[in-house]
C-alpha cells in the first residue's frame, strides 16, 4: 500500500513539474498562436523586436492590447512605438484575467474585434487567460466555430487553467454568462 502511495505522489509530482515546465516555456516564448489563419493571432505580451517581426510576418494591421492603458510604462510604450513603426494599429481594451467581464463588456469587445482591421493581434500579458476569453469570443462570434471548438482556446492549451478556485476563473464565468445571454447555452 505504501509503495502505490509513493508511486501516485511522484507520478503527482512528476505531472506538475511537467505542466510548470509547460507553462514556462508558453511564458517565456510570448505564448504566440494563429487562431484564425490570416485573421486572427494572440500572445502574452511581446518584446518590442518579436512584436515588430509578427506585424511583418503576419501582416497584422490591428494589435489590441487586453492589459489596458498604462502611459509612461515602458512596456507599453514600447509597444507603441513598435505598432507605429510598422504601420498597425494599437487599441487598448481594459480587461483583468481576475475579474469577470459583464455580458455588455464581452459585446464590446467582440464589436471591437469585428470591426478592428485585420489580420488582428490579441494579447495580455502572458497569452493564457484574457486572450483566451478574446480568441473564444472571436472565434464563436466572428469566425463562426461552433462551441467546442471555440471553447479549446480557454485551456491548458494555451496555458489557461481552468479551476474554479484560481484567479483566472473568471475568464471561464465571463464566457458561461456570455453563452447564456446569446442563448448558446441555458
Amino acid at each position: 500500500m505504501r509503495g502505490a502511495v509513493n508511486l501516485f505522489a511522484g507520478l503527482f509530482l512528476l505531472g506538475g513539474v511537467m505542466l510548470g515546465s509547460y507553462l514556462g516555456a508558453l511564458h517565456l516564448s510570448g505564448n504566440f498562436h494563429e487562431v484564425v489563419a490570416g485573421r486572427f493571432y494572440r500572445s502574452g505580451q511581446l518584446s518590442p523586436a518579436t512584436l515588430a517581426r509578427y506585424i511583418e510576418r503576419y501582416d497584422i494591421k490591428t494589435v489590441i492590447n487586453l492589459r489596458g492603458p498604462a502611459p509612461g510604462r515602458v512596456w507599453y510604450e514600447e509597444e507603441l512605438t513598435a505598432t507605429r513603426n510598422h504601420g498597425a494599429e494599437h487599441i487598448d481594451f481594459q480587461m483583468s484575467a481576475g475579474r469577470k467581464l459583464t455580458v455588455e463588456q464581452s459585446f464590446q469587445l467582440v464589436a471591437l474585434m469585428r470591426n478592428a482591421s485585420g489580420p488582428i493581434l490579441v494579447h495580455c500579458q502572458g497569452g493564457s487567460d484574457r486572450s483566451g476569453l478574446a480568441s473564444v469570443l472571436y472565434l464563436q462570434q466572428i469566425a463562426g466555430a461552433d462551441e467546442k471548438t471555440a471553447e479549446w482556446q480557454l485551456s491548458p492549451l494555451y496555458g489557461h487553467i481552468n479551476l474554479p478556485f484560481l484567479y483566472a476563473y473568471a475568464m471561464d464565468d465571463s464566457w458561461e454568462a456570455f453563452e447564456k445571454a446569446i442563448r448558446l447555452r441555458s
